[in-house]
């Protein structure tokens, strides 16, 4: 039998039955508990596909696909979560999975995502330079004096760094730097610093040579050197280890990067993008974050606005969502009423630019007519709770993460929606804290 699955589970009982239902269904199944395991195994054999869980004893099914991704491994991914965490499945959607489902699976959901993936002709990578993004212009004051400020430093080799909440667009920031400076010719290339494990990052930053670790099977470039003339973005950067910081302080000093398991340097010539959603002065003071690359990369400032600071603006962002979503579902909707925008424009939008495209998309699936109506919006929107909001202070964010998981009674999801952080951050920061997760 040739069609094998791998299945990255660690609860066994649920990985048993997984099995049991794909050998019913003609395929080959075999089950891990870990990341090591699953690694060892793609290293040696050839799956038709992988279904891995969101969360796993020693990582989660991020890291893996980071993992598949640094080792140019094609096989379809399925993420399984049991949190329902649509953030977390656009994550891993961008990070190359081909599609997620919600535990507890539905076999006939499973069969017809997986006769998807494996039908499923991969799409060429656009080239790193090539812009693919399609920016709407935002007409809100707030966005209009962010846009001044991009024109102001794009031109210029300063650092910058982008502070905004989860989902404001900071990497749509950052393109718009790139694209509108010299540097537009050469790649713009983005990482997500909170999907790098400690052990990947100096891999993923600055290359390994073959045989550098147990996994590196041939020579890789970072992204520094693939980046040559043009633009790095490193995305939550608070995330960086105290060990790659320092790196990536040498990087920027002297412009050159030492290669896992080199021993000579590589020159590089990049300019610095960085964003984060948290607060760097708090981190440098508890000594998780280096005072020397914070100034480095702090050579300017600039703030992308949350979305429920610019009502005007959520028209325009709907409205392109809603194109985007007709384009990518092969529908026909054609406008909001004007209830329907009301809502849109009256909630809270904690999730920002990313939970109102996923919030357009859904609505667009379900949508029957060429109208989007109240009703077709999801009940959370329509009905928001009132509940009140915590905003995080570095002086007592432990005392406040406990006080919006006492008032949630342990639900991390809106534990995080009270502070106005992702669930990704609160993570981090239980961890940070000490905290059960």
């Amino acid at each position: 039998m040739d069609s094998k699955v791998l299945i990255v589970e660690d609860d066994s009982a649920f990985g048993i039955l997984l099995k049991k239902w794909f050998s019913k269904n003609g395929f080959e199944a075999l089950v891990r508990s870990t990341l090591d395991e699953a690694r060892k195994d793609l290293l040696k054999t050839d799956f038709k596909l992988i279904m891995t869980d969101l969360r796993l004893p020693d990582g989660d099914g991020i890291m893996l696909l980071t993992w598949i991704k640094e080792k140019g491994i094609s096989t379809p991914v399925i993420i399984m979560t049991s949190y329902g965490e649509v953030q977390s499945a656009v994550a891993a959607i961008k990070l190359g999975a081909f599609d997620y489902m919600e535990k507890p699976i539905n076999p006939d959901i499973l069969k017809s995502k997986i006769n998807e993936a494996l039908n499923h002709i991969p799409v060429q990578a656009p080239k790193e330079n090539a812009s693919t993004v399609n920016i709407v212009y935002g007409k809100n004051t707030l966005s209009k004096k962010m846009y001044e400020h991009i024109e102001l430093v794009a031109p210029t080799h300063l650092s910058v760094l982008i502070r905004g909440e989860s989902g404001t667009g900071k990497e749509y920031t950052a393109r718009m730097i790139h694209d509108s400076s010299d540097r537009h010719h050469a790649p713009f290339i983005a990482v997500d610093c909170g999907s790098l494990s400690r052990e990947l990052a100096p891999s993923e930053l600055f290359g390994h040579l073959k045989g550098a670790f147990t996994s590196a099977i041939a020579d890789k470039k970072g992204v520094f050197e693939q980046a040559e003339g043009g633009t790095v973005f490193l995305d939550e950067v608070g995330n960086l280890s105290y060990e790659v910081q320092v790196q990536l302080l040498r990087a920027i000093q002297e412009r050159k990067v030492r290669p896992v398991g080199s021993a000579t340097d590589i020159k590089v010539n990049v300019r610095m993008i960085v964003a984060t959603n948290e607060n760097l002065e708090t981190a440098i003071s508890e000594g998780r974050f280096r005072e020397d690359l914070y100034h480095r990369l702090n050579e300017f400032t600039l703030i992308v606005p949350p979305l429920r600071e610019r009502e005007e603006d959520i028209v325009l962002f709907a409205n392109s969502f809603l194109a985007d979503a007709n384009k990518e579902l092969e529908r026909n909707v054609e406008k909001f009423s004007d209830d329907s925008m009301h809502i849109l424009k009256q909630y809270h939008w904690p999730g920002n630019l990313r939970e109102l495209r996923n919030v357009i998309r859904r609505t667009v699936l379900f949508a029957k007519g060429t109208e989007i109506t109240p009703d077709l919006l999801p009940e959370f929107i329509q009905s928001p709770a009132q509940t009140e909001q915590i905003s995080l202070s570095p002086i007592d964010e432990r005392e406040q993460i406990l006080k919006a998981l006492k008032i949630t009674k342990g639900n991390k999801t809106k534990a995080a929606n009270l502070l106005n952080i992702d669930r990704k951050t609160l993570y981090n920061k239980m961890h940070q804290y000490g905290m059960d997760i």
